[in-house]
């Protein structure tokens, strides 16, 4: 079943469609929360206020074909006002910050290696603006085109921030020169 008429059946209320829904896309907002929270919130906590926005507004979503973009721009905000309830916390004298295990899982600790624990560091070191299209062009190799409609902004602007995003990691995690797409690395293009 593809994505748009998945969202109209969930519109629909029609039976197990709205649980389809959340099963296809909580992996992908997962994603963009870990990637993009740059270990300054709780990914899960987002995820699930992400998930509690879309279930109160899916009916006024007018065009399910933009189902994607409309998920994403609620992740951002979702993802900023967390951002800021954290440096919050951590400045208000007197209240403490929600303790967030830092831990690796037994399932991540299996999968994580020195490389990616840096490159991890060195993505929350990057402005939100990079780190959004290096999560989306390069980790989740989506074009371009599809990343500038969903930040709302042109193509050339993702372009040109993908490029310095590049950049930016290369210099923060030198080994990955010959594998942050060595054939675009020359010229900054994507796709």
């Amino acid at each position: 079943m593809n994505n748009t008429q998945l969202v109209l059946d969930a519109q629909a209320n029609k039976p197990g469609a709205l649980g389809r829904l959340f099963d296809q896309w909580l992996p992908v907002v997962l994603g963009w929360c870990k990637r993009l929270g740059s270990g300054r919130i709780n990914a899960e906590d987002a995820a699930h206020d992400v998930f509690e926005i879309v279930l109160q507004r899916l009916s006024s979503l007018r065009d399910p074909s933009v189902f994607s973009s409309w998920l994403y721009g609620i992740t951002r905000r979702v993802l900023a006002g967390h951002r800021r309830r954290a440096w919050f916390r951590k400045w208000l004298p007197g209240i403490e910050p929600e303790g967030i295990d830092e831990g690796p899982s037994p399932f991540r600790r299996a999968e994580q290696s020195e490389v990616a624990v840096r490159v991890q560091h060195a993505l929350a070191q990057l402005t939100d603006a990079h780190r959004e299209v290096l999560v989306l062009c390069d980790l989740e190799e989506r074009a371009d085109s599809e990343v500038a409609e969903m930040l709302g902004v042109p193509k050339g602007t993702v372009k040109s921030r993908l490029r310095r995003a590049r950049i930016n990691l290369r210099a923060l995690v030198p080994e990955l020169a010959a594998d942050l797409h060595p054939q675009h690395a020359a010229n900054g293009d994507h796709r």
